[in-house]
């Protein structure tokens, strides 16, 4: 008999009171206004890892969404990702909590270094011991830009070859700075590490100049677990080449199996195989004891969400400023330089055609995703048709009402799908590489990392 495909499940978060869920701060059983303290998060990675997921998945923006009238001022009144506290300081208190979930925070290559960026993830990896991921992305908002010293947003193309080579320069800090057996604690002979093994990796390049070595030894995965969540193109070109997993976003089967497919073919143009890369999609789950009971929890959520500050949210996501159209107007297929695919769903939905208002309306509730509303057993019967159908890999799962949303999924839906053998019951491996792929902790070898050398000095 063959073994059903297993699904993995990341908790989407940001260090924000309601990011994803535009005005759920007000909603009673949110406590996301308590994401300034330690205890929200520890208790936040306790409850995942009680049900069993691979990681705690941290979205991360740099800037204001702004774009909306010209102004922050939305932003700020609605709590539109904003306040926005840094995704990657709580992640040592939660590993500390824990024994075996991830942690994956989402750092932008469009404004980091990547010589000071290889350090921190590095010694995170140390810390959790293999439970690190990164989330790999370039920067949208203006405001990002301008308050980081540039003039505004790079160009879609220049972010990302600028990206592309950021990785390069990790990859070799990463991956062949350090031999394995560079650290050798010889206490006889007073060596710590045999410097004939630590090498420079003379780097220079078009946007970087890294002569020198990785300040860290090599950490359990050596390369964190890569996520991207390109949309456009170019976009999935980069995914494509230097993901593990992606991080996607529709409200629509059809959309995803098309992206499922569309991915892949991508991958094997790239020289890997098309299974070499796990597909998330993010859903918001809204349970129920009756459908009736999750559809009315469905209608109390949408009551909480703010039409104004998710107008702020939307204009930031694609680069438009929606206060300037009519809310009656449908949206019109476009390009744009923020992000493609937060544009795709409404103007490129098979399904139907969006009018602004429409559009907003739908974003405000976990930024426009698909909702999976019902019973435990309804709940997962989609996910076995969007793991079937779709051919994902897994769920990033959103909020309605922060930390709630992931209690009530934990106690009523991972039951149901272990019950169905679709779901793990104690996690299979130490690192998150491991428990993500079932494979070593290191990166395969036909990854672009591992085929990367370094200019080795006599």
């Amino acid at each position: 008999m063959t073994k059903k495909k297993q699904i993995h499940l990341n908790g989407f978060v940001q260090n924000s009171p309601s990011p994803h869920s535009t005005g759920l701060w007000k909603h009673a059983k949110d406590k996301g206004i308590h994401h300034n303290r330690l205890q929200y998060w520890t208790e936040t990675a306790k409850v995942l890892e009680r049900g069993k997921f691979d990681a705690v998945f941290i979205a991360d923006v740099l800037g204001t969404y702004s774009k909306y009238g010209n102004s922050h001022d939305a932003a700020v009144r609605n709590a539109v990702q904003l306040p926005a506290h840094d995704p990657l300081m709580p992640i040592t208190a939660m590993a500390a909590a824990t024994e075996h979930i991830g942690f994956a925070p989402t750092i932008s290559a469009t404004y980091a270094q990547p010589y000071s960026l290889a350090r921190q993830l590095s010694t995170l990896d140390h810390l959790t011991e293999g439970r690190v991921a990164w989330n790999v992305v370039t920067s949208y908002l203006d405001s990002e830009a301008i308050n980081l010293g540039l003039s505004g947003r790079m160009p879609k193309e220049l972010r990302y070859d600028r990206a592309d080579e950021f990785l390069e320069v990790v990859y070799k800090l990463w991956e062949h700075s350090w031999e394995e057996d560079a650290v050798v604690y010889d206490r006889d002979r007073d060596v710590f590490a045999d410097p004939e093994k630590v090498h420079g990796i003379n780097h220079e390049g078009e946007f970087f100049q890294v002569p020198g070595i990785h300040l860290t030894e090599p950490s359990p995965q050596r390369t964190p677990v890569l996520f991207q969540a390109g949309a456009s193109p170019r976009g999935r070109d980069f995914a494509a080449k230097h993901a593990e997993a992606v991080f996607t976003k529709g409200h629509s089967l059809e959309a995803l199996r098309n992206y499922s497919q569309d991915l892949r073919r991508r991958t094997v143009r790239q020289g890997r195989n098309a299974d070499d890369i796990a597909i998330f999609p993010m859903v918001l789950p809204i349970v129920g004891s009756t459908e009736e009971e999750a559809i009315s929890k469905y209608e109390d959520l949408q009551s909480h969400v703010s039409y104004e500050g998710t107008a702020a949210m939307l204009s930031g996501h694609t680069g438009i400023d929606f206060s300037q159209y009519d809310p009656d107007q449908y949206i019109e297929d476009m390009e744009t330089d923020a992000v493609q695919g937060n544009l795709d769903m409404y103007t490129k939905d098979p399904n139907k055609k969006w009018t602004l208002r429409e559009a907003i309306k739908n974003h405000g509730l976990g930024n426009g995703t698909a909702r999976f509303i019902g019973t435990p057993e309804q709940i997962a019967d989609q996910i076995e048709e969007w793991v079937t159908v779709g051919d994902a890999d897994g769920f990033n799962i959103a909020q309605g009402y922060s930390l709630e949303t992931f209690r009530e999924f934990v106690d009523h839906v991972v039951p149901e799908l272990q019950k169905r053998g679709i779901y793990r019951t104690e996690y299979e491996g130490k690192t998150l590489r491991e428990n993500l792929f079932g494979r070593g902790s290191h990166l395969p070898d036909n990854h672009p990392a591992r085929k990367l050398g370094v200019r080795v000095e006599s």
